[in-house]
Order: C-alpha cells, then sequence, then structure tokens
C-alpha cells in the first residue's frame, strides 16, 4: 500500500552525462544515433555548465520512445522494439536542484533534484542537444527518495545478517515515520466513527483550521491520536477523501 506513495516523491540523483553521443535509447545502452565526440571536447567548460544549469526549473519534457508509458494501449518501449515512433506531448516537470559537480569532457557528472515523472535520460537528451553535439545517460545513482537517502539504506545480505542476529528491530520503519511528510490533521471526535469506517470528513469535522490545496494528502488520525490512514483533500466537496487505509 505504500510502495505508490513512496515512489511519488521528489529524487535526487547523480548521474554521469556523456556528451557528443546520442543513441535511440536516450543512454549508452542503445544504439548510437550520432557521434560528435570532436565537438563535445571543444566545449568551452564554463558555457557548458551555464547551458546545463539552465534547465533548472519547470521545462516540458518529451518522454523517451523507450519508456512504460502508454499510447493507444500499448507501452512505447513496446512500439520502440517493434520500430515504430509515435508523437509523444510534451510533459511539464520541475528540476528543483541542479548541480555539475565535475567536468571531464565529454563527460560531466551531475547532482539532480527532480518533480516525479522526470527522466534523467532525457534530461541528458535535452542538455546535448542544446550544447549542439548530443549526449546521453552513461550512469544513473538514485541518491535520495523524499526523506530517505541512500547511505541509510542497507545491501540485501545486510538484512539478512541483521534478522538473523535479532538485530533488524531498530532497522524497521513504522508507517506513521515513513508517512511523516505529509501534514496531520485529527478528526473530532464526533467524527471518529466516520474516519474509522473511511468515510470522507468535511473540514468541520477536523479540528485544525487548515488550509489544503487541492489533491493535498494528509495523515488523518482520531481524536485520540490513533492513525487511520492518508486522507486527501478535494475543493470541489471541501472534504477529505480516504486515499490509504492503515487503520488495523
Amino acid at each position: 500500500r505504500l510502495c505508490d506513495m513512496l515512489a511519488d516523491r521528489t529524487k535526487t540523483y547523480e548521474a554521469v552525462l556523456l556528451l557528443g553521443c546520442s543513441t535511440d535509447t536516450q543512454d549508452t545502452t542503445g544504439t548510437i544515433l550520432t557521434e560528435n565526440r570532436e565537438k563535445a571536447l571543444a566545449l568551452d567548460p564554463e558555457t557548458a555548465e551555464k547551458v546545463i544549469l539552465g534547465f533548472k526549473g519547470d521545462y516540458d519534457q518529451i518522454p523517451p520512445m523507450y519508456s512504460a508509458l502508454k499510447v493507444d494501449g500499448k507501452k512505447l518501449y513496446e512500439l520502440a522494439r517493434a520500430g515504430k515512433e509515435v508523437e509523444r506531448k510534451a510533459r511539464p516537470v520541475t528540476i528543483y536542484e541542479l548541480q555539475v559537480e565535475s567536468i571531464e569532457l565529454p563527460r560531466v557528472v551531475m547532482s539532480v533534484t527532480c518533480s516525479k515523472g522526470t527522466y534523467i535520460r532525457t534530461l541528458c537528451y535535452d542538455i546535448g542537444r542544446a550544447l549542439g553535439c548530443g549526449g546521453c545517460m552513461e550512469q544513473l545513482t538514485r541518491t535520495r527518495v523524499g526523506s530517505f537517502l541512500l547511505e541509510d539504506s542497507l545491501k540485501l545480505d545486510e538484512i539478512e545478517a541483521l534478522a538473523r542476529a535479532g538485530q533488524i528491530e531498530p532497522h524497521i520503519l513504522g508507517v506513521e515515520e515513513v508517512l511523516a511528510d505529509y501534514p496531520a490533521i485529527h478528526a473530532k471526535p464526533e467524527a471518529d466513527n466516520l474516519a474509522r469506517n473511511g468515510n470522507p470528513l468535511f473540514k468541520n469535522q477536523v479540528q485544525e483550521s487548515v488550509k489544503p490545496e487541492e489533491g493535498q494528502a494528509c495523515r488523518l488520525y482520531d481524536s485520540g491520536q490513533r492513525f487511520i490512514g492518508i486522507y486527501e483533500y478535494r475543493t470541489d466537496k471541501r472534504w477529505f477523501k480516504p486515499q490509504k487505509m492503515f487503520l488495523s
């Protein structure tokens, strides 16, 4: 029940951009479409960095053909493998933070914090096109998802060893801790039963004088501080609608 909520959060990546080469998959695993290594090596590093940093903020990104997005019921990568290319509509994405960690042409190491739905492969492709030499993604590491950091993670063999030693409990996060990024709201006592049964709650049935926006997700508790689930605000009916229930 939590997986889709965790995947939708802001993410941070460390990516290696290879300039002077573009491929059909927009990364180095694909078939090379263009090569212009000499032009990539001739780039002025300061100019290249300025162009790269220009992608910070909002921009419209065309999803790659090699992706799981569907067009007319078919996944794009299935069409691409069949040798077909279809028109894709550009989608708004946001690059919240963009830092150039190092430039050793034709490679650029970048740190990117972005909104959900952003393709780092496509960002690399778009940067290469803006620089006039082409570009693709050579390497990608996800370093953060929401409040979860790569350095705090455990490898599978480490988890197995801790479990065998009976020491895994301190490393397990509770549901409420995982969802701590969502603001908390509390049902009024007279609305407790409605909340526990998964019914929507109007704003006047919630204790806090919150000012939620359309689609805002909140952690709902009953009046006795018992965690119930994630409720989403809908402006059309002015109520909080259940999205995920965790009451046991």
